[in-house]
């Protein structure tokens, strides 16, 4: 068995760079990282207290203060405010003692700086003013002039912090916008994949639907020929006729299987593979589904004044005369008198499909899937479809089809 190898640990620059990306509140261990921060500025503390003269090095309680001011650094990421009011609460009477004034330094700025990171701008600026008039405050009271002065001057430091920290906030916010952005961009494209997953599912149904309809229905009504034939003279057997319906059903089973081999080839190719769908059936397609109609009985007139449309509009009135013919074809009775109109008119397609046979039996509970299929692709390309009974007798089926909006794609 092979060995997994480890993966390997980032670099230190790239730990520095996620540290600085990341918001400080959310970082990992952040309680046990900031009690060890607060360690280590107690120990430099401790430090730059000893390293000064004895007159500034601080007392039992100066100790004590100094000690204490690094015990809120703990909770610096929960409450930055809180944190560095406390910090200043035990650092003020520190300075007030006149011990070693740079010992605190690193504790204050610790603060100071998970404030900037964490606010807004305006409660920073604020807080850093608050600093300074309550540093002036207790300088000019128990302190001289000269060392309010050297305050002011080495406030500098403080402002830098304070740049500092406001320009890091504005750097995380500028990379937590671009993340987010690139989320929400993934999260669109998985919404455009799931959509256009639902249409092709969509697309495929209806195909399935209006081509096993319209074929089992032709191959029902050559049946019953062939049937037919069969039990009226069985002494005397029209073999012309059985054989023509019998060869009608094997074109009618040939074409069904080559269409539902190119529809479910869609299913089996992935990628920009599976957009190799073969050509979408059009308006040359139409005077075979007549010719089918006839063959079933019906007695069908076409007028296709129409020979070239946008590849979508003509498959889509391929397909609404197709399921219009099969509702015919099953609904109207024996030998119905059908009517099929395909022509241009004011920058549309107009399908009429219109028969003299009794109206489907539909309801609300039996809407069927044929009509709804016929105005959904109707609607795929922009189009409308009515569909209803005639005044004079009959059903019609009525579409008009955008010739200039073709929208690529439904089959």
């Amino acid at each position: 068995m092979q060995a997994t190898t480890p993966a390997a640990r980032p670099r230190i620059g790239e730990r520095i760079m996620a540290a600085i990306n990341r918001d400080p509140r959310t970082a990992p261990h952040g309680t046990r990282n900031d009690a060890l921060l607060g360690v280590a500025a107690a120990v430099v503390a401790v430090c730059l207290a000893l390293s000064t003269d004895d007159g500034r090095r601080p007392d039992a309680l100066g100790w004590t203060l100094l000690v204490a001011a690094h015990v809120p650094l703990v909770w610096r990421r929960r409450r930055p405010l809180l944190v560095l009011a406390a910090v200043v609460a035990l650092v003020v009477p520190y300075h007030a003692l006149d011990n070693n004034h740079g010992a605190p330094v690193p504790a204050s700025f610790i603060a100071l700086y998970t404030v900037t990171v964490t606010q807004r701008p305006l409660r920073t600026v604020l807080v850093g003013a608050a600093g300074l008039g309550v540093s002036l405050t207790v300088m000019l009271t128990f302190g001289d002039d000269k060392q309010a002065v050297d305050l002011l001057r080495i406030y500098g430091w403080v402002l830098a912090v304070l740049f500092v920290g406001i320009d890091i906030r504005y750097y995380r916010q500028y990379v937590a916008a671009i993340v987010e952005r690139a989320e929400r961009a993934e999260r669109t494209r998985e919404e455009e994949a799931r959509r256009r997953v639902a249409e092709e599912r969509l697309r495929i149904a209806r195909d399935l639907h209006d081509l096993l309809a319209h074929s089992i229905t032709l191959i029902g009504v050559q049946t019953s020929v062939a049937a037919h034939v069969l039990s009226a003279d069985p002494e005397r057997l029209d073999r012309e006729t059985i054989a023509k319906a019998l060869d009608d059903i094997a074109e009618t089973c040939r074409t069904a299987r080559g269409e539902v081999r190119t529809t479910l080839d869609v299913l089996r190719e992935q990628g920009a593979a599976g957009e190799a769908r073969g050509p979408l059936p059009g308006l040359d397609g139409v005077p075979d589904l007549v010719e089918a109609a006839r063959l079933a009985g019906a007695r069908v007139e076409s007028e296709v004044g129409v020979r070239e449309a946008p590849p979508a509009v003509g498959a889509a009135a391929y397909r609404i005369v197709q399921e219009a013919l099969t509702n015919v074809v099953r609904h109207a009775g024996p030998e119905p008198a059908v009517r099929v109109q395909l022509y241009e008119e004011q920058g549309a397609l107009r399908v009429s499909v219109t028969d003299d046979g009794p109206c489907p039996a539909t309801g609300p509970h039996n809407p069927g899937y044929g009509l709804v299929g016929m105005r959904e692709r109707a609607r795929s390309v922009g189009g409308t479809l009515d569909a209803g009974p005639r005044d004079e007798g009959g059903f019609e089926v009525s579409a008009v089809l955008p010739i200039g909006s073709d929208r690529g794609g439904e089959r």
